[in-house]
């Protein structure tokens, strides 16, 4: 025991000395070492069992510790490691050809980069060098990566501390928030009517000869899992079929079955004319990201040079991670068995909402949902508001803490709390973490009136 301890503490010492750390303070942090992982659990250096109800970044897709993507991996190493992208190997024909049959419509055509904010990136210079346009149309809670141009797509409030230099010609447009409308609409439908409405005024007010594409998430993740209402992606594509915009579906987060189908836009029934990909084509075990297009934008290169390339850029050895996951989501029913584990969360989220006045909603589509608190549900006011200061964070910080007390990780965000635990996960698992979050939650309740 003696000898686990100065272990934990060693490594949490040189990690600390040598390495940063996303998005903290670097002083004063309390990491967890983790030295396993098997399906939905994960295990610190000294045994603790931690239950994953997030899949990490809501990125480890098919659970933790699949012996078939190790196999797949190391065999590849053990062929061909790395060629520069202008190569072929059969790995490389192989995914391409499975995200042509899972992709929706006739996306058919993939560019391989090395992680979601990457596939943003080289969408939009696509989209840019395929109109011949320069602006972008984004939602205003949005999360599209952490580089200066995806960073600036986004609306997440981590971008200010860059703010000054963010990429030029990004607009920005409310997003259909039904649980806190800005148009005050009375139902879903009727926000998602006003929401349409506005984003074409802004395409109008922009100049519809000015704008690229406009770009939205298949569902919205880590900014809420605010549920698009009835029509409304629909009607997003409508606007940009009318005025020859392109669309962008950012799948990072809500693709490969994450939403219990395999991509998020799949439950609206639209096909975009790009879609980003990342997380779960690997369930997060290699980096790996991707944009799939359609013929059409495909062949405008057929006689002239696609300038977008990564040293990185089709790497054996991940697409060989991506091959084995593909085949594990048809194989395990993930997708199927994410859908059905879906409902039963939405069961359990109505029984905890009558046991818990401080839930004030909760957005989920298949496996991508939050929670979203509140100190009195006829005022919706937040337990911590959007962006909060962490002198607003007290109640938050002391929830997610007990949560970390009581053996789960999960996401926490200013007033929200994440369920999106991995697509192999059971009703006993779920039933499991939703009791951690519930006696959690009763420090909660006792902040509202």
């Amino acid at each position: 025991m003696e000898t686990t301890k100065s272990l934990k503490e060693e490594i949490t010492q040189n990690c600390l000395n040598f390495t940063l750390t996303s998005w903290s303070k670097q002083k004063g942090l309390k990491p967890l070492v983790i030295d396993k992982a098997e399906g939905v659990y994960i295990y610190d250096i000294s045994g603790k069992k931690i239950i994953d109800f997030s899949s990490q970044l809501i990125a480890v897709n098919i659970g933790h510790g699949h012996p078939k993507v190790a196999e797949a991996v190391a065999k590849q190493m053990s062929e061909v490691s790395y060629v520069q992208p202008g190569m072929m190997t059969e790995v490389r024909a192989e995914v391409g050809k499975k995200l042509a049959e899972i992709s929706p419509g006739t996306l058919n055509r993939t560019f391989f980069t090395l992680g979601g904010a990457e596939a943003v990136e080289n969408a939009i210079k696509l989209a840019r060098i395929y109109t011949g346009r320069h602006k972008i149309v984004t939602l205003y809670q949005s999360y599209h990566g952490a580089t200066y141009a995806s960073a600036t797509a986004g609306g997440d409030p981590r971008k200010f501390a860059i703010d000054s230099q963010q990429s030029p010609n990004f607009v920005h447009v409310e997003n259909p928030y039904f649980y806190r409308c800005p148009w005050n609409s009375k139902t879903p439908e009727e926000c998602s009517e006003n929401a349409a409405a506005a984003l074409e005024r802004t395409v109008l007010y922009e100049g519809p000869n000015s704008i690229a594409a406009i770009m939205l998430e298949g569902e919205s993740g880590s900014s809420g899992c605010i549920k698009f209402p009835p029509g409304y992606w629909k009607k997003v594509k409508a606007i940009a079929d009318k005025y020859g915009i392109l669309t962008i579906a950012d799948e990072v987060m809500s693709g490969f079955g994450r939403t219990g189908k395999w991509f998020g836009v799949n439950n609206h029934e639209i096909e975009p004319d790009i879609m980003c990909m990342a997380k779960g084509i690997t369930s997060a075990y290699v980096p790996l990201g991707g944009i799939i297009v359609k013929e059409e934008i495909a062949k405008t290169f057929d006689d002239r040079p696609m300038m977008l390339g990564l040293t990185y850029s089709a790497h054996p050895v991940s697409l060989a991670a991506a091959n084995a996951v593909i085949d594990i989501y048809k194989d395990e029913n993930l997708i199927e068995n994410a859908a059905a584990m879906g409902k039963y969360v939405n069961e359990k989220m109505c029984d905890m909402m009558g046991k818990h006045p401080s839930i004030g909603d909760f957005r989920n589509t298949g496996l991508l949902g939050c929670m979203e608190l509140v100190k009195n549900r006829k005022t919706k006011e937040p337990m911590a508001r959007w962006n909060a200061p962490p002198d607003e964070m007290g109640t938050m910080n002391k929830v997610m803490a007990k949560i970390s007390e009581l053996g789960m990780f999960t996401l926490g965000r200013w007033n929200l709390i994440f369920v999106a635990p991995p697509l192999c996960v059971t009703k006993e698992q779920i039933d499991e973490g939703m009791e951690i979050i519930s006696e959690a939650l009763k420090i909660a309740d006792q902040e509202t009136n």
